[in-house]
């Protein structure tokens, strides 16, 4: 059976080991309403008391309603700061003002909140000499079900090892809001949006195919794609060290 007691020790500790490492004091994290947010939220407020998290809806009615409500619950219930902010039109700005030079495509459009966010955390964070936790879990990085310079942003992350599995029975352990481990996952970057839909595979069946290798029938080629084509999203950047293609160097 898991030692969910020793393993908040031990994640706790690895948190404040970060804020050492950087000699920074508080943390700063994107508090959604979702599964993955509310762990990270948890987990950062028992490791450091200075924890702020930041509620930051876009255009989305269920960032303003259903998530917003979720993460105002596991505010309350766990004592956490939290700020709101609102980007809905700074994103209609910004997008107004690329729209006439170039058109965009919906991704394009669906990934300027994430971005939007990440500069939103980060802008909070070094005013405040914290770090920005990352809240992205194993199936996620393994999919790249992430935007790049967006949610998957931060200076460390204390649940990238854990599957969606265990997360929830993190949560459950941790007694967090129920309606947060019950709610179909999403990102809610537009209306209707569910990551399970969204990927063409259930988080189910990503567990089975990172295990065991294969979970069966098509769902095996949509996972193996998606890790192939995003492996540009777990690596920093390439960088060119010399005349020829050997020399390019992560």
């Amino acid at each position: 059976m898991r030692d969910y007691e020793q393993e908040l020790k031990q994640r706790v500790a690895f948190i404040q080991f970060a804020l050492r490492d950087a000699h920074c004091q508080g943390v700063v994290f994107g508090n959604s309403g979702g599964k993955d947010s509310a762990l990270v939220g948890v987990l950062c407020k028992l490791a450091c008391p200075d924890t702020i998290g930041v509620a930051m809806p876009c255009q989305s009615t269920r960032n303003f309603g259903e998530d917003m409500e979720d993460a105002l619950a596991l505010a309350r219930q766990f004592d956490i700061e939290t700020l709101t902010v609102d980007l809905s039109q700074v994103k209609e700005a910004l997008c107004a003002q690329i729209a006439p030079l170039q058109q965009l495509t919906q991704p394009a459009l669906a990934n300027v909140a994430p971005r939007l966010r990440m500069t939103t955390l980060y802008a909070v964070a070094q005013s405040r000499n914290a770090l920005v936790a990352g809240t992205g879990n194993k199936c996620e990085r393994y999919m790249g079900y992430f935007t790049k310079w967006g949610d998957g942003a931060c200076d460390f992350n204390p649940i990238a090892d854990l599957t969606v599995s265990e997360i929830y029975e993190f949560l459950a352990y941790l007694k967090a809001p129920e309606n947060i481990r019950k709610k179909a996952p999403s990102a809610g970057l537009f209306e209707g949006q569910t990551d399970e839909a969204e990927m063409g595979v259930t988080y189910r069946d990503i567990e089975m195919y990172m295990a065991e290798g294969s979970c069966g029938g098509a769902q095996d080629s949509i996972i193996r794609r998606a890790h192939q084509i995003t492996e540009h999203k777990r690596r920093m950047p390439l960088v060119y060290t010399g005349s020829d293609e050997s020399s390019r160097q992560l």
